[in-house]
Order: C-alpha cells, then sequence, then structure tokens
C-alpha cells in the first residue's frame, strides 16, 4: 500500500484542501491519505477557528483516510520547526512513502535549489546573511536578501515572498537535513493566495472564508455578545456552497456559535493574567521570546487590551506581528525553551496521535501500527510506552487543548469537554 502524507491546518476545511487531497494521491499514484494537522492553535501564532475534532471530521469526509495531530510545539513553531517536526511524525510512522504540499510557484525545482542553498549553508551565503541580520533586518527578510546576493538571482529571492513556497522549502530542507528517503511533491496553489480575504471563483482561501464566518458572528475581528442573528448565517453558508465541501457546510451549520468561531481576541484576558505572573528573566525561558521582547512585554503590559491590540503594539522592524503572536501564545500554553531542547535531544518526534479516520481505511491504520517506531495513541487513556519527553510533550498538548475548550465554553455557554473525553472522528 502506497500513502502519501500531507501537512495541513484546515482553518477550516474549503476546496482548495479536497483538491490538494485528490490531485496528492494522482501525482504520487498513492491508495491513502494521511493527513498530520495542527491542532487547536495554528502556525501564524493564533487558535483554529474551530476545534480540532471538527476540522478532523471535515477532512475525513473530503478523502482523507486518517488525520492525526501535529504536537503543539511544533503546530505553533516557525516554519522550520514547523516542518521539521511534522516530517520526523511521518518518519516515524514508517509507511508514508511521499509528501505532497501546495505551493503559490507549484515549482519542485525551484523551491529545491533553494532549500538545499539554506540546508548546506555555504559560506558566502552565511557571510551575507549575518551581514543584514546585522543591519537589523527581520530574519526572513536578511534570508531573501542573503539568498539573492549568493545565486545573483532576484526570481529566487521572489520566490520567498510567498508563505506557501517558504514552508515548502522548509519540508525540503527538512527531507534534506533528516536523510530521509520520503520524497517531496509540490502542487500549485488554485485561483487565491494565502492571504487574500475576498472569495475567489472555486478555491478560495481560507483567510477569506475565516473573514466571513467572523461576519456571521456579528464582528470582523473581535466578536460580540449580540444575539445572534440566525438569516445572517444562512446567507454566509449560502455563499460558501460554491467554496467548501457539502459535509463541511453541514459541519459549520451544525456547530456555529456552540463550538465556533473561536478568535486570537477571546484568549486576551487568559493572556494578561499569564503575563502579569511573569518577570523580564521568566519571560525569556519562553521558545523564541528574546530579551528586547521581554522588555517590551513587562513595558506595556498594562497597555494590553486585546491580543491582537497587544501584538500590534510590540512588533518592530526586527520582529513581525506573526512572530510576535507566536511568543506571546509560547508564554501562554508555557512552552519553554527548554521543552524543545528535551525534544530535540529524544528524536523529535516521540509519539503519533490519531484524531480520526474512514471506516474503510483500516488498512492504512494496520500499516501505521505494524511499522510505526513510536506509540500511535487512539485513546488517551490507554496509551502506553511513551518515553518521558513524550509524556510531556502530550502533557503540553492537553494543556493547550484544555485552555482552548475554556475558552470555547466560555464563550458558548456549552459543556466542557476534556481531552480524555473527546472521541475519534469515525466516518
Amino acid at each position: 500500500m502506497k500513502i502519501v502524507g500531507l501537512i495541513a491546518e484546515y482553518n477550516p476545511f474549503h476546496n482548495g484542501h479536497k483538491y490538494h487531497i485528490e490531485k496528492a494521491l494522482e501525482m504520487t499514484d498513492s491508495d491513502a491519505a494521511v493527513v498530520l494537522m495542527s491542532g487547536d492553535f495554528v502556525q501564524r501564532g493564533a487558535p483554529a477557528i474551530m476545534p480540532k475534532h471538527l476540522r478532523a471530521e471535515a477532512a475525513l469526509k473530503s478523502g482523507a483516510s486518517a488525520v492525526l495531530e501535529l504536537p503543539v510545539c511544533y503546530a505553533c513553531g516557525s516554519a522550520e520547526y514547523f516542518a521539521r517536526g511534522a516530517l520526523a511524525v511521518f518518519e516515524s510512522l514508517g509507511c508514508v512513502e511521499s509528501i505532497c504540499f501546495g505551493s503559490e510557484c507549484g515549482d519542485f525545482e525551484t523551491l529545491n535549489k533553494i532549500a538545499r542553498i539554506f540546508a548546506e549553508e555555504p559560506e558566502e551565503y552565511q557571510t551575507a546573511l549575518r551581514t543584514y541580520l546585522r543591519r537589523g533586518l527581520s530574519f526572513p527578510l536578511a534570508r531573501q536578501k542573503a539568498l539573492r546576493d549568493y545565486t545573483g538571482d532576484a526570481a529566487l529571492e521572489a520566490v520567498l515572498d510567498y508563505p506557501n513556497n517558504t514552508l515548502g522549502v522548509e519540508y525540503i530542507k527538512a527531507i534534506y537535513l533528516a536523510k530521509s528517503s520520503v520524497r517531496a511533491y509540490t502542487l500549485k496553489r488554485l485561483d487565491s493566495d494565502y492571504h487574500d480575504t475576498e472569495l475567489s471563483n472555486t478555491y478560495s482561501s481560507a483567510s477569506a472564508i475565516r473573514r466571513l464566518l467572523a461576519y456571521s458572528s456579528n464582528s470582523l475581528h473581535i466578536e460580540s455578545d449580540t444575539e445572534f442573528d440566525e438569516p445572517r448565517l444562512t446567507e454566509v453558508l449560502t455563499r460558501l456552497e460554491d467554496h467548501v465541501p457539502a459535509p463541511c457546510i453541514r459541519l459549520l451549520e451544525e456547530n456555529h456559535r456552540i463550538r465556533y468561531p473561536v478568535y486570537s481576541n477571546d484568549f486576551s484576558l487568559l493572556l494578561k493574567y499569564r503575563l502579569l505572573s511573569e518577570t523580564k528573566e521568566s519571560l525569556t525561558e519562553y521558545a523564541d521570546v528574546t530579551q528586547d521582547l521581554a522588555n517590551r512585554i513587562i513595558n506595556y503590559r498594562n497597555s494590553l487590551i486585546s491580543w491582537e491590540q497587544f501584538c500590534d503594539l510590540l512588533k518592530t522592524r526586527e520582529i513581525t506581528m506573526t512572530r510576535v503572536s507566536r511568543m506571546l501564545l509560547h508564554i501562554l500554553l508555557g512552552i519553554r525553551k527548554s521543552d524543545l531542547l528535551l525534544y530535540e535531544e529524544s528524536g523529535i518526534c516521540q509519539y503519533a496521535r490519531l484524531l480520526g479516520f474512514r471506516k474503510d481505511s483500516t488498512l492504512v491504520l494496520r500499516e501505521m501500527k505494524r511499522n510505526a517506531s513510536v506509540p500511535l495513541i487512539t485513546k488517551l487513556a490507554s496509551a502506553r510506552g511513551i518515553t518521558r519527553a513524550g509524556i510531556h510533550m502530550l502533557e503540553q498538548g492537553i494543556y493547550a487543548a484544555d485552555i482552548y475548550e475554556s475558552v470555547v465554553t466560555n464563550k458558548y455557554k456549552y459543556p466542557f469537554i476534556s481531552e480524555y473525553e473527546q472521541q475519534l472522528r469515525i466516518v
């Protein structure tokens, strides 16, 4: 059995994701697609708009054979860490022969050329990178300019203007550095760009769909307590019918203002509480938090009104708003530099956690169980054989999920469902 791995957030699931699953199976001549999906928090340093189990169900109803959760420490990490963690999970399964990712350019050879340079880091490239960093440029921009100087090719620099190209480079680089046998394929994104905020003809971006769902909740940014207007949801779902698979439309309708939508600003008070208990010294213990940012947080924390407003207040020329949000998320979730070091020293991947599967994909589950070099967790209460580092990683993920669930239940006044009570999604 040939299995292709897909790394995704599905925030939320839409037609472009369904197309990705179908084309990945076709391009790689695979029998099944196993998805590794971010949990309740995503790579841009924000909560997912809806809980992971709902997003996993949407993927399963749209062609995925099984959905696993990417541990939270990787799901909300930098592009490099996100990619390394994802590849490590697929490697540990022992049955995933290839990965297929979307990119704006759709040109594997171009992405491969950049990835090799980043993996090998020639001295001339490193010198240029250090020069731009000393000038105060952010790391992504410094890296782009160093790439241009090293290759003399401005077109290569422009490739990294697009987020999915950048992430694709990191996937390929991770394969090189791990000396992995997994083969990478890329698929060109259709119709829309990652950051597009308006619906396109068919394959709209998740950003555009999130914006429209925010409208259905009476606000584009901060949720309102205004009485929900049923016709407004009907209008939004009607507009989404050409952009989201039918089973997903039903999930959106059934769970609206019960399990979603969820936004960064919903976590504002929790963030302020956490920051009030920190010092400049303790803040630097968290992943990605620099001394400069720790100082800024302490100096400005009394001005925190909302998550997004605080990110905007803290950002600088060197630190983008997304990176600030990611750092704040690490603080909220208690993800420390020492945790990442522990995971690195212990082999990056400690377990693979299943969120759901299709009834007709029992052969896929059998392949994963037979070949996996780490425990395959199907039920938290019966998880066995996990290393000390793995237990810590799993507990970190449970804590993050419970934080998310606390916000959902407080916002919509529905009973709390702990991670131990969550059921596998089987369709």
